[in-house]
């Protein structure tokens, strides 16, 4: 059982989404959260509610989509908090679109920042936890890198190289005291679903922000190599869908997923254009 208490903890996408939620728990663990985030107002808030909350915050403005920017940002946290204990990769975007839809910028903007950042924001920090034998990476992916989603392939690209990568530098590490673990929330309540005021897919599990948050938490201090929000139902789709692709394409048709992001991709390309009109 790791401890992560006292521990500075770096955690990218800080201020939205379930990264607020996890910056919360880390701070009932009594961490140093050090969020950053491209939001600078939203991210001194959330520091503070650390703060409040009993935790130490550093609030760290950075579009970690500048890749050749990553290590200057890893000095600048080593200056600011001292050695990393843990990385938390949660940042992340999404964009629906049918895939001849997707624009290059589109298609460079997600795989940047939802694989290539982590990658490399790994990469320079992992020497330091491997020179002292201590320290724990998490990668935020979604059981779209399980399963392909329609109408989010470049999201599912990315997340399924997220979940790839991982296993394959968990396995590097095997006899360190260096710990990796991947995390797949599945469908939450803080989801793009919702925001267009549409259900979940039948059968589907809506996990909370919390839930998703006490995983992260309960993966650092078991280190456990992957762990799946999804109900029961989803979980017996990822375990068959290698051998029985078209099985699970079927399935996804018949509880709602594809039609559900094709309504997703339609209603966001159809704000986009409102606001560029």
């Amino acid at each position: 059982m790791k401890t992560i208490t006292g521990k500075t903890v770096v955690l990218t996408g800080a201020s939205g989404g379930i990264g607020v939620f996890i910056a919360r728990a880390l701070a009932r663990e009594q961490a140093t959260v050090v969020g950053v985030s491209r939001s600078k107002e939203s991210l001194e808030q959330i520091c503070a509610e650390i703060e409040i909350a009993g935790g130490r915050s550093i609030s760290v403005p950075f579009d970690i989509s500048n890749l050749e920017e990553l290590s200057v940002l890893v000095q600048q946290i080593h200056e600011l908090a001292g050695p990393i204990d843990i990385l938390i990769n949660n940042a992340a975007i999404e964009k629906y679109r049918p895939f001849q839809n997707y624009t290059l910028k589109d298609i460079q903007s997600i795989l940047t920042t939802n694989l290539l950042a982590p990658m490399e924001l790994s990469r320079v920090i992992l020497p330091s936890m491997v020179d002292r034998n201590s320290g724990h990476i998490v990668n935020i992916a979604s059981g779209s890198g399980k399963k392909g989603a329609p109408y989010n392939s470049i999201y599912s690209a990315s997340k399924a190289g997220m979940i790839m990568w991982t296993d394959a530098i968990r396995q590097e590490l095997a006899n360190t005291n260096v710990g990796v673990s991947v995390v797949c929330p599945g469908y939450t309540s803080a989801g793009m679903f919702l925001k267009f005021g549409l259900p979940a897919p039948n059968l589907a599990r809506v996990s909370r922000p919390l839930d998703v948050a006490i995983a992260v938490i309960q993966a650092i201090k078991k280190n456990q190599g992957e762990v799946i929000l999804d109900g029961v139902l989803t979980r017996l789709l990822f375990s068959n869908i290698q051998l029985f692709p078209n099985f699970g394409d079927a399935i996804y048709r018949w509880i709602g997923l594809t039609n559900l992001n094709r309504t997703c991709a339609e209603n966001q390309m159809r704000d986009e254009n409102s606001v560029q009109n």
